[in-house]
């Protein structure tokens, strides 16, 4: 994947996940809220990764 795709996927990751944990502490589902804590972190990765990869090139 190129960077451009790593940034759009990770941000899409992060908001998925914000909302997630959102929904789940205002349900009290503690499963929802660690599913999107996990689904967030992802996201960070790969913005993290198509940042590196616009550093270096997409050779990464």
């Amino acid at each position: 994947m190129g960077e451009l795709t790593d940034k759009a996927k990770g941000l899409g990751n992060e908001i998925i996940g914000n909302i997630k944990q959102a929904a789940g502490k205002a349900s009290g589902n503690e499963r929802l809220q660690a599913e999107g804590m996990a689904q967030e972190l992802k996201g960070e990765g790969q913005n993290f990764r198509g940042k590196v990869k616009g550093v270096i090139g997409d050779k990464v």
